[in-house]
């Protein structure tokens, strides 16, 4: 009987691409703290850049990360998880240290930095096929959920971290030891990822009856589970744009992924402009939205699960939960009411970080979500595939959100964050309408 226990080491796994995830979102996230100085003014010993330029540089980051995102999905498709995902982390982590040294020049830094987004765009297609790989449908949200966590966690530790980098070595230094000591982090991930990593039916850390387990959704199986998924043709990238599925997900990532985009690269510039606060104080309330972020990514990931237990087939409870998720973000609408100090006085900033924090988790909640109706609906080996097409999709997004931001803070900038947080509350609902049309008979593409 002790020989059928079925074990947790697809868990391990989880860790893993949570821990990858993390090193992916804290490597990003050090521009949005080291804005402040390169938007100081030349005269005052910054860069002087402006906001429009600063948005240039993140817009750019996200339109190659948008770009490659199709082609990291193919590739990982190709190559594997195990060497696709190793291969973007080097990648990343080379360009975001070499950041350190692009000096003033806004050109110089959009170059690196879109390389860098190169090598950011295969950890979410590497991801999430690596928990189509080792989860059944049942627990990939929450496994999804658990890894996609390390976005929060990663911005918390910018949050924390680059600041105190600014402040220790002083910001003219301190921009360029944030850069090189996070990019150095990856190179510490790969080790354990070579050592415990390999696909299910290699891994000697697999009992038969957690591989019967991750493979119980699989309808045949004339072979081993991952052979038989590995014996037949890919679905081309052209016949998966046939599908109506895959345009629910392009337009489900393109419509609300920007204002994860624009959460991690201008709420400390909108906390400075709004309340006046300073790279001292930015750190603590940065840190509680990304921290409260979360509990949606891991309780959002879990809540299809509970209703799926209860008896509700896949696609309703999937469609239920996205629905009651889509909701939250409407709080969003009250953020430039409650951060008015004429009324609130020195409770202003604590309410409008409250909505924030309530915005931010249910991006995570909805993100987890969406990212697993993929595997719900497409089979194995076109999840990369799928997963990446919806990543340029997300990034193209990102980078009207992006420009939309520069431009409204250098021309308008009294009304500029009550316009984005109206464009930020609304599009989750919008987005949901959308999958809702696009998916109305949904069922998984076939074998």
């Amino acid at each position: 009987m002790a020989n059928n226990k079925v074990g947790n080491y697809r868990w391990v796994i989880a860790a893993l691409l949570l821990f990858s995830t993390t090193i992916n979102y804290m490597d990003r996230q050090v521009i949005s703290y080291v804005k402040d100085y390169f938007c100081t003014p030349i005269a005052k010993g910054g860069f002087g850049w402006t906001d429009n330029q600063y948005s240039y540089v993140t817009a750019c980051f996200t339109l190659f990360y948008a770009g490659v995102t199709v082609v990291a999905g193919l590739v990982i498709d190709k190559i594997g998880t195990k060497l696709g995902l190793a291969l973007s982390l080097i990648t990343w982590s080379v360009f975001g240290i070499l950041n350190a040294f692009a000096g003033s020049s806004v050109v110089v830094h959009t170059v690196v930095r879109s390389l860098f987004g190169i090598g950011e765009a295969g950890n979410f297609p590497a991801s999430i096929k690596t928990v189509a790989e080792w989860f059944p449908k049942k627990e990939r949200a929450l496994a999804t959920g658990i890894f996609n966590s390390g976005s929060n966690i990663g911005a918390m530790l910018a949050a924390l971290f680059v600041p105190w980098c600014l402040i220790h070595w002083g910001e003219a230094e301190g921009w360029k030891m944030a850069y090189i000591i996070t990019g150095a982090f990856g190179f510490l991930w790969l080790i354990f990822w070579f050592a415990f990593y390999n696909p299910p039916y290699k891994s000697k850390y697999v009992s038969p009856a957690e591989l019967d387990l991750i493979h119980e959704d699989d309808l045949a199986m004339h072979v081993a589970p991952s052979e038989d998924v590995a014996l037949k043709e890919k679905i081309s990238w052209w016949k998966l744009l046939s599908y109506k599925q895959t345009w629910a997900f392009f337009w489900g990532k393109f419509l609300t992924d920007g204002i994860w985009w624009f959460l991690l690269f201008w709420l400390p510039d909108y906390l400075k402009k709004q309340f006046g606060m300073d790279v001292h104080h930015i750190m603590w309330p940065t840190f509680i939205v990304y921290a409260v972020s979360i509990v949606g990514s891991t309780y959002g990931g879990n809540l299809p699960r509970v209703l799926i237990k209860r008896g509700m087939p896949v696609y309703k409870a999937r469609m239920s939960a996205m629905f009651i998720i889509a909701l939250f973000p409407l709080c969003l609408l009250l953020t430039q009411y409650f951060a008015n100090t004429a009324i609130f006085g020195t409770h202003a900033l604590t309410l409008t970080i409250g909505v924030i924090c309530i915005g931010a988790a249910a991006h995570q909640a909805w993100s987890a979500n969406l990212f697993t109706t993929v595997s719900d609906m497409f089979p194995k080996r076109a999840v990369g595939s799928v997963t990446g097409i919806g990543g340029m999709a997300g990034g193209l997004g990102g980078v009207i959100i992006q420009r939309l931001s520069g431009i409204l803070n250098t021309s308008y900038p009294v009304h500029a964050y009550l316009i984005m947080f109206i464009v930020s509350a609304l599009a989750y609902i919008t987005a949901w309408s959308v999958i809702k049309l696009l998916t109305k008979n949904a069922r998984l593409i076939p074998d």
